[in-house]
């Protein structure tokens, strides 16, 4: 499969490994650490090094009860990284991003996807730039907003509705002039779930990867992996794992990860396993 991002082509016939970057003083695993320039540039070469196949690149934290950020100081914060990084590496950027303006300044910069966690909006201007870019377009799944997702969300079915949304979005951005290829998609494991719904989800990835568009998945570091393991915050790397084995194995082709070497790792090792067992 296929993912057309700009003038990018990115081949997903083996999985793909998305290494995050917070450009952020807030973000829930690694607030601050990168937040000046000099210390983002270099997390993204040691991203590249490490064998990521994508940069994201956020400005904005999108953990509950994240304080927003304004359009003008999100766009300095992850628009100097963007310039830089273009220039530094060779795989492709992603913008994480709600703000249509700083999207289309984050391609025009040398973004070559934007991930919208917001992708539930009615509005279309987001979309317009997308479809005017040729930019890929990762849509998630979130119920709310980043600020109000986790005050008691409800699902009757959070399977089903996640692919409900993915149905009727995939109309709606037909329609607004988007190619399909552009297109991949995000259950949002952790925005506007419980423990039980993000479980749920993670048994039920098979059910995502048959609308013909890459699945990724996001699970790095979040908290719902201790709280299930047991182990609290130092288990969260050895249970991400365990759910990237299970999610490659279920058929998703992209993992969103801080721990770029040991999702490689995994992934390599689920390969070679699922090679015999479909021999």
């Amino acid at each position: 499969m296929l993912w057309r991002c700009r003038d990018r082509v990115i081949d997903l016939t083996r999985p793909q490994v998305m290494g995050i970057l917070n450009v952020t003083p807030d973000s829930f695993s690694d607030g601050g650490k990168y937040f000046r320039l000099e210390a983002a540039v270099a997390r993204g070469e040691e991203l590249a090094r490490q064998g990521a196949d994508l940069i994201d690149v956020g400005g904005e934290s999108t953990r509950p009860n994240a304080t927003p950020v304004g359009e003008i100081e999100e766009l300095r914060r992850v628009l100097p990284v963007i310039v830089e990084l273009s220039r530094r590496v060779k795989i492709p950027l992603s913008i994480v991003t709600m703000k249509p303006a700083v999207a289309q300044a984050a391609v025009k910069a040398g973004a070559s996807l934007i991930n919208d966690v917001a992708a539930h909006r009615e509005d279309e201007t987001m979309w317009r730039t997308v479809a005017e870019t040729g930019a890929g377009y990762l849509v998630m799944h979130m119920q709310g907003t980043p600020q109000t997702m986790q005050e008691n969300p409800v699902y009757a079915d959070v399977v089903g509705s996640a692919n409900e949304f993915f149905e009727g979005r995939l109309r709606r951005l037909k329609d607004a002039g988007i190619k399909f290829e552009q297109l991949a998609l995000d259950a949002g494991i952790g925005f506007g779930k419980t423990v039980e719904h993000n479980l749920q989800l993670l048994a039920g990835l098979r059910s995502f990867t048959n609308r013909g568009r890459p699945l990724v998945i996001g699970v790095s570091r979040k908290s719902f992996l201790g709280r299930v393991s047991g182990g609290g915050e130092s288990s969260r790397l050895p249970a991400a794992l365990a759910c990237t084995t299970l999610a490659a194995e279920a058929g998703v082709q992209m993992f969103r990860t801080h721990d770029v070497p040991e999702t490689i790792g995994a992934l390599r090792m689920t390969e070679a396993i699922l090679a015999r067992k479909n021999k």
